[in-house]
């Protein structure tokens, strides 16, 4: 049985939008081991159709567009290898190494962590904040920046309970990150 393990960038007043982050090398390198060592990711719609032609073509050219640096090479490389699900309602089929999760949203995550081994790595905002609200995440890691980004969207918004979590590793970074492993108590 898989573990689901939500990971996620976010600054220090929850803003998780991927435009309010600085990147870096050492990050880009943090999330391309996250990736390597997870055996499938989980991304929503949203999610899937914004890393798919962001990385997707820099992994197979070798090539990266004009103001981007070298350095995110291997997390494209990573992310374009990874078996991926995509849970979604309105798309009706998805490539990129990737397959569909249909029906339910909640008997679909419990039987992918039924039918996969190690750790399966959920991004996003929505679908996390939905599986979350079902109690099927493991584990949650949070790369916290150090930044105020003044706005949203933020982590969790809409969450009905709260979610007791318990710390198990932490990490800094030369950046002043913090990269934070929880794992939830059930």
């Amino acid at each position: 049985m898989a573990r689901l393990q939500y990971s996620i960038n976010v600054t220090l007043d929850g803003c998780c939008d991927h435009m309010a982050i600085v990147a870096y090398p050492e990050m880009h390198e943090f999330w391309s081991d996250v990736i390597t060592s997870a055996d499938a990711l989980l991304y929503g719609r949203v999610t899937y159709q914004m890393m798919e032609p962001a990385w997707r073509p820099i992994a197979e050219t070798g090539v990266v567009p004009d103001g981007t640096p070298g350095w995110v090479i291997p997390f494209a490389q990573s992310i374009h290898k990874a078996r991926k699900f995509v849970a979604s309602t309105t798309l009706t089929e998805v490539d990129w190494n990737a397959r569909l999760l249909q029906g339910d949203l909640k008997s679909a995550v419990e039987q992918l962590k039924r039918e996969e081994d190690g750790i399966i790595s959920l991004g996003g905002l929505n679908l996390a904040r939905s599986i979350a609200a079902l109690g099927l995440i493991d584990d949650f890691v949070f790369l916290v920046h150090p930044r105020i980004a003044g706005h949203g969207p933020t982590l969790f918004s809409g969450l009905l309970s709260p979610l007791d979590l318990t710390l198990k590793s932490q990490r800094s970074f030369a950046s002043g990150a913090i990269a934070l492993t929880y794992e939830a108590k059930h």
